[in-house]
């Protein structure tokens, strides 16, 4: 019988229904995921709100959940993307329930906690990267994942040994666990059997001894980086065989042993990168052969003999570093000719001839060092077209001649470096177009004439050496315009005429040396602005006149005004910072007779010429006299009244305030055996004060009987009571390295002295603006980080091993005391806190800490937390990093250096900015990981700061490897 249309249509109908079920199965297993991932939500933090579509009601949960993809036909979840969403918390076991998984991909956040074994689950995983977060413990053993593909755990905190189990995921095509905390270890043979590999990287795994053989039969490898490791043995020829590779990464190893000339076979080779180990021989003339090279770096080995020939032919080749060998004889004269080189370091070697003329041949170059060879003859004009050109090194040659002025005049350049040759003539007005220029090095040559008043447009530079030249004339005026820099040196010329008052205006002005010229006149009064002025040296001049009294408002470490034509009396408080030395060939300089008893100087006495000065004096004296009279007038009045209204009450202060002793002898509390008199510890003397803070005075005094030396804080009036029990309280109970030792507390009436360990190297922001010989900063980037370390260990202890823990409230730079050795320790607890208080509610009895240290919590809440020292110490990184202080006018108005890093975080380029150039040099990388440590720190919102045991275990593991330990013979290498 024919089917009606009506029968048709109820077919068609009942086969689509029956279509969907097919395409959507019940929603149970949907429910499931959905489920799942909420709960996997509910483990983290998600400060910038990414997840913020996860919710059970969503339309189409879980599929149209931010960062999740389904099946279009299942609707199942079969990726998971989260990358770089500041995400933190733990990964749930929940995630188990998606067992359509294949992409698993949560990168560059700060998850914590362990990897779930439950993962193991998830069968169809091809993809699991959780690179670059803070995952720790043991990673669980996840062979059963058979499909996995790719396996990426880099840049976490995993720990025990290396997981060996690796070896059977055979469908691994690129494997990644580098950058972690294994055991030292070798490296498994099984991983041989990853015969799909292209792709693997295990660098800074601890792994020791010798690559397997087996490693070489991965004949897919593409990508081979065993970085960072402790691998030992003769460099291993079978590499020659994976005919694949375009990349090997072997840097900072033990290997040792010559280049094979078959490295040449590895015609697909573009990158090779085998510095730092202890390599040495010739290098075979083949791998000038290598055509695709793009990268070339085999620094701080012992590789010696010609470098070959063939790299000049090279047409891809942009990245050459060969710095810290013993490579001798000519530079291949090609090299840059037919390739867009973009940088070059040949530094530290025995080249010579004349200096290379084609580097910069195709306008690219923007890095050319080449410090400390033998390179002779003029450079090259052909520079001067180089304009893309940023550091520019090429001091301690034999090169000689005239500077093109084009070659001055370099748009791009941070840093120009001519020092230490015998180049001569005149720097060319054209310097004014190196508007960027931060430091300019022209020191230990024979440049003559004047300096030219183009000098002036050079508003970013921070560093001009021009010492030990012939340059003539006066010193510019504009030099008024270089507001950033921090170190001048025009000694050794033949400048004349005056100092320009405008020097004055520099006022980041840390180093200053004007010795050894023609200088005449006056010291400029002018100079009392440079508040950050460390050292000032004006010796070897014709300078006239009376010294400025107020440059006694400097803070200087080191003055030399000798040998010039200086009279009038010595301001006292300089004659204490420089001695009789600082002074001496000035016939008409003398001290103040009045002085005479408390100095032994052998400058002579001045003599009634001063008369006039004397007379303002008296005056002077005559007026406070007076004042001091209705003072004390008004005083004794308000006190009567004050003892009518409350004897009793008025009596015991008295008593105290005025030091009328009820008790003649002295009470003495004892934490540490030390012998000393107590009569000797209250006889302090001003000329012995080391410090003053918010809570007393600090003096340094040398014991008698016991021969030591101690710190003696005398407490201010007022505070006794509440400093006393805070600091007795806290440093009488604890014991640790980085903290500051209390040795007793002496009490008597009104009168209260702690006794501490005395720190010889004074606190750290001291240390930070000192320099020591030639300009170099007191404390290279090595110590900074060690007294981080330190510092950050001092406050772990007083937060996690206290009971209960201690809070300190006023963690900054002048509150790090540094001992002989730089150990750190952490002072002054007069405003601490123990957190149990805190916890219940307590609120702070005043707004406690310094400004630019204060956490931005505090400004709506005085409730203290050890967040609040984690965000303080995070500032004191900062100053380590970038040698500045927490508030500078530079930064803004009401702006501190947390906003002034923000605003230099766009690139890899303006972060290397806010590093402190003294120390960077071959440290940049290191400087940038403490640089991120501080960011964490000081976090606007607490509960994302980290814990200052996190702080300490990121410390430890950003230590700078032990090659950057290698004392540089060039300080301002980079």
């Amino acid at each position: 019988m024919a089917k009606t249309p009506l029968t048709l249509s109820r077919h068609f109908l009942l086969l689509a229904i029956f279509s969907l079920f097919l395409l959507f199965p019940p929603s149970i297993a949907i429910t499931v995921e959905t489920q799942a991932l909420l709960q996997f939500k509910k483990q983290l933090k998600d400060p910038l709100n990414s997840l913020e579509t996860w919710k059970e009601d969503s339309k189409d949960s879980p599929c149209d959940f931010a960062g999740i993809s389904c099946d279009s036909n299942s609707r199942r979840v079969i990726k998971i993307s989260l990358e770089n969403k500041s995400l933190s918390g733990e990964i749930s076991p929940a995630i188990a329930a998606l067992q359509s998984l294949s992409s698993l991909v949560l990168t560059s956040n700060s998850l914590t906690g362990e990897l779930p074994p439950q993962l193991i689950k998830c069968s169809n995983l091809q993809i699991l990267n959780l690179t670059e977060n803070d995952l720790k413990g043991t990673i669980p053993d996840l062979s059963a994942l058979t499909n996995l593909q790719v396996l990426d755990l880099s840049q976490n905190y995993f720990s025990g040994r290396f997981p060996d189990w690796v070896g059977n995921l055979t469908g691994l095509s690129a494997l990644s666990l580098a950058q972690n905390e294994f055991d030292e270890g070798e490296i498994p043979e099984n991983l041989g059997k990853l015969k799909n590999l292209t792709f693997i990287h295990l660098a800074g795994s601890s792994l020791i001894g010798e690559i397997p053989d087996s490693i070489f039969g991965l004949k897919s490898l593409q990508t081979f980086d065993f970085s960072s490791n402790k691998l030992s043995g003769i460099f291993p020829k079978a590499i020659t065989t994976l005919r694949n590779l375009n990349k090997i990464e072997l840097f900072s190893n033990n290997f040792t042993g010559e280049l094979p000339a078959e490295l040449a076979n590895l015609t697909l080779l573009r990158e090779f990168d085998i510095s730092r180990n202890q390599m040495s021989g010739k290098l075979p003339a083949e791998i000038g052969n290598l055509k695709n090279l793009l990268v070339f770096q085999l620094y701080e080995n012992y590789f010696s003999g010609e470098f070959p020939q063939g790299f000049g032919d090279m047409q891809h080749l942009a990245f050459i570093s060969i710095y810290r060998n013993n490579f001798t004889g000519e530079f291949p004269a090609n090299i840059g000719r037919f390739s867009l080189l973009e940088s070059i370091d040949i530094s530290e070697n025995g080249f010579s001839g004349g200096f290379p003329r084609y580097l910069c041949e195709n306008k690219k170059l923007q890095f050319l060092l080449a410090l400390d060879n033998k390179f002779s003859g003029e450079l090259p004009e052909s520079y001067a077209q180089c304009k893309s050109l940023e550091r520019f090194r090429i001091s301690k040659n034999g090169l000689s001649g005239n500077i093109a002025s084009g070659i001055w005049g370099l748009p791009s350049a941070k840093i120009i470096d001519f020092g230490d040759n015998g180049f001569s003539g005149g720097v060319s007005s054209e310097i004014g177009i190196s508007t960027g220029l931060n430091q300019l090095f022209l020191q230990n040559n024979k440049f003559t004439g004047d300096l030219p008043l183009d000098l002036g447009k050079l508003t970013q530079l921070e560093r001009l050496s021009a010492n030990n030249n012939t340059f003539s004339g006066k010193i510019p005026s504009q030099i008024r315009n270089l507001k950033q820099l921090s170190s001048l040196h025009l000694e050794q010329n033949s400048l004349t005429g005056s100092i320009p008052p405008e020097l004055g205006e520099c006022i980041k002005l840390v180093d200053l040396n004007l010795a050894s010229n023609s200088l005449t006149g006056d010291i400029p009064s002018s100079f009392a602005h440079l508040s950050s002025l460390n050292s000032l040296n004006l010796s070897r001049n014709k300078l006239s006149g009376l010294i400025p009294v107020n440059l006694c408002k400097l803070k200087l470490s080191s003055i030399d005004f000798s040998e010039n034509q200086l009279t009038g009396i010595v301001p006292y408080d300089l004659l204490m910072m420089g001695g009789d030395q600082a002074f001496s060939g000035n016939n008409g300089l003398c001290i103040d007779q009045k002085f005479v008893n408390q100095i032994h100087s052998g400058l002579g006495v001045c003599n009634g010429s001063h008369n006039n000065k004397k007379v303002i004096e008296n005056k002077l004296v005559l007026v406070c006299i007076i004042a001091s009279a209705l003072i004390i007038i008004l005083a004794g009045l308000l006190l009567v009244s004050y003892r009518n209204f409350k004897h009793n009450e008025s009596y015991m202060e008295n008593d105290l305030e005025g030091g009328k002793e009820k008790d003649p002898s002295w009470k003495l509390e004892s934490f540490h055996q030390k012998e000393f008199d107590a009569e000797e510890i209250c006889n302090l003397e001003e000329e012995n004060l080391i410090g003053s803070g918010s809570t007393g005075k600090v003096y340094r005094l040398d014991l008698k009987k016991s021969g030591g030396t101690v710190a003696v804080k005398q407490i201010w009036k007022g505070k006794e009571v509440k400093v006393l029990t805070s600091e007795m309280d806290i440093l009488g109970k604890i014991r640790h390295r980085n903290i500051l030792k209390l040795y007793a507390c002496l009490m008597r009436g009104g009168s209260n002295f702690l006794v501490l360990e005395y720190m010889a190297n004074g606190n750290l922001s001291q240390a930070l603006r000192r320099q020591i010989k030639g300009g170099k900063p007191e404390l290279d980037w090595i110590q900074r980080h060690r007294i981080a370390v330190g510092a950050a260990k001092g406050i772990s202890y007083l937060h996690h091993d206290c009971s209960p823990a201690v809070i300190h409230r006023d963690i900054k730079s002048t509150n790090i005391l540094l001992d002989e050795d730089y150990e750190p320790k952490i002072a002054d607890f007069g405003i601490a806190k123990i957190a149990e208080e805190s916890s219940k509610g307590l609120d702070s009895s005043c707004f406690a800490g310094t400004h630019g240290y204060i956490a931005p919590e505090l400004a709506y809440s005085l409730k203290v937390s050890e967040k609040s020292d984690v965000y303080s110490f995070g500032i004191v990184l900062l100053e380590l990093v970038t040698g500045r202080s927490p508030i500078e006018p530079d930064y803004g108005e009401e702006r501190d250096i947390v906003y002034w890093v923000s605003t230099h975080l766009s690139s890899q380029e303006n972060t290397i900015k806010v590093l402190d150039q003294r120390v960077s040099g071959s440290h940049e990388d290191d400087m940038i990981k403490i640089l991120r440590i501080a960011i964490l720190c000081t976090t606007k919102l607490p509960n994302l700061r980290p814990n200052m045991r996190d702080v300490v275990k990121m410390l430890v593991d950003a230590d700078p490897s032990i090659f950057t330990a290698i004392a540089e013979k060039n300080q301002d290498k980079y």
